[in-house]
């Protein structure tokens, strides 16, 4: 098997919605085509990549640093000896080559989203789901879900939204089958937030919960004033109350904070999850990880996390990745994570998965398509074929 070109392109997310931190209008996406001489099924092999929302697109660092590495490696640094198949994680150690320790962030995302096409590629490659193939690699032995939970994520901010909107949104999110949504805060004064939040409470099943996530936004005052607000709701979790580096104020709002806090989907390295789990004062079994593999480094760079996570008493099933796409919830399945994020709605056309796997109960089905899926999500697929 040989690649034989690798192409990127950038679309905008074109969607006009905030946070408590940042506008998503102007807010682009990075697509990655691997094409290979591998033929299956009479069509060459391709693998898709992209990164979640909430980070830009990353052409100038694949175009300049990461391609021309593999370009200048040879066919079999890049494979798998004993099966002739792209093998991701070498492609990742040549794309890495020449790379300082430290210095997270945008190179993560870049790697992150190559790392995402290759295993595409190699799952199509082996005639297999990619969660099958991350299973028998990584995690032999163990069970293989047949759904994996799902929860919706919205409740963003928007021009003119108000209460009744809000409301409206969440209703259409239980309507497609999820129970168990979240909501932003942060971006409004507290009591403006506290009354969204009860708003949304009004109109949840009693089978339903809600999580509220202020996106990093709060110091350490704020942070525990909203905690304290918090603490009369039971809620499925407080998410990012400060800045995700700042293990010492995490620390100290989870020495106040009975609840559930979640954080991680911008911990973009095995050393910032290890800094977290030995200084962030969180609570293995009680609060919840979020780390996303294609904002990060990829795969193998998740698998080193859960690793130093288990060292420190932590099970998979505690984290739950951030990116609402197909590509996490073969992650999730793989490694019997807790569950996975879902944009219904929002972030189209790359949040939500395949067509023919609707939400039942909280709950989606895996795809049996070999790779991520991708085809198998029509208004992903068109987009994709679109730009390449």
């Amino acid at each position: 098997m040989r690649i034989t070109d690798i192409k990127v392109s950038e679309v905008p997310l074109d969607t006009d919605i905030s946070n408590a931190v940042i506008n998503f209008a102007k807010m682009t996406v990075s697509m990655v085509a691997v094409y290979t001489d591998k033929v299956v099924d009479g069509e060459p092999v391709v693998g898709y990549g992209f990164h979640s929302n909430g980070r830009y697109a990353q052409s100038g660092l694949l175009e300049t640093r990461l391609l021309p590495r593999l370009k200048a490696a040879s066919n079999e640094e890049l494979l798998d000896a004993e099966t002739g198949l792209i093998d991701p994680v070498a492609v990742r150690q040549v794309a890495m080559r020449n790379e300082k320790p430290g210095g997270h962030g945008d190179r993560a995302v870049a790697v992150g989203t190559l790392d995402m096409a290759m295993w595409d590629a190699a799952a199509k490659a082996a005639g297999q789901p990619l969660y099958r193939l991350l299973h028998d690699r990584f995690s032999p032995g163990a069970p293989i879900p047949e759904t994996v939970s799902v929860y919706a994520a919205g409740g963003y901010y928007r021009d003119g939204g108000d209460v009744s909107a809000l409301q409206q949104e969440i209703k259409d999110y239980l309507s497609l089958g999820y129970k168990d949504v979240k909501m932003k805060i942060g971006g409004a004064p507290l009591d403006a937030d506290v009354e969204r939040i009860e708003a949304v409470l009004d109109i949840l099943p009693d089978d339903s919960r809600l999580a509220v996530d202020a996106n990093g936004r709060f110091g350490l005052r704020t942070a525990l004033d909203y905690a304290a607000a918090l603490e009369n709701y039971d809620l499925v979790w407080y998410e990012e109350p400060c800045d995700p580096l700042d293990y010492q104020t995490h620390a100290a709002i989870a020495s106040e904070y009975s609840g559930v806090l979640a954080t991680g989907e911008n911990l973009f390295s095995v050393s910032e999850v290890r800094n977290m789990a030995r200084h962030g004062g969180l609570r293995p079994g009680q609060d919840v990880l979020q780390m996303d593999p294609c904002l990060s480094y990829g795969v193998s760079e998740f698998v080193s996390m859960l690793e130093v996570l288990d060292a420190h008493g932590w099970k998979p099933d505690r984290c739950y990745p951030h990116g609402g796409h197909q590509y996490n919830l073969s992650i999730s399945a793989a490694f019997g994570l807790g569950g996975c994020e879902s944009y219904p709605r929002v972030f189209e056309p790359f949040g939500g998965f395949a067509d023919e796997t609707p939400i039942t109960n909280g709950q989606v089905r895996l795809p049996d398509a070999p790779g991520i899926g991708i085809e198998h999500k029509s208004a992903l697929r068109d987009l994709f074929n679109q730009q390449f």
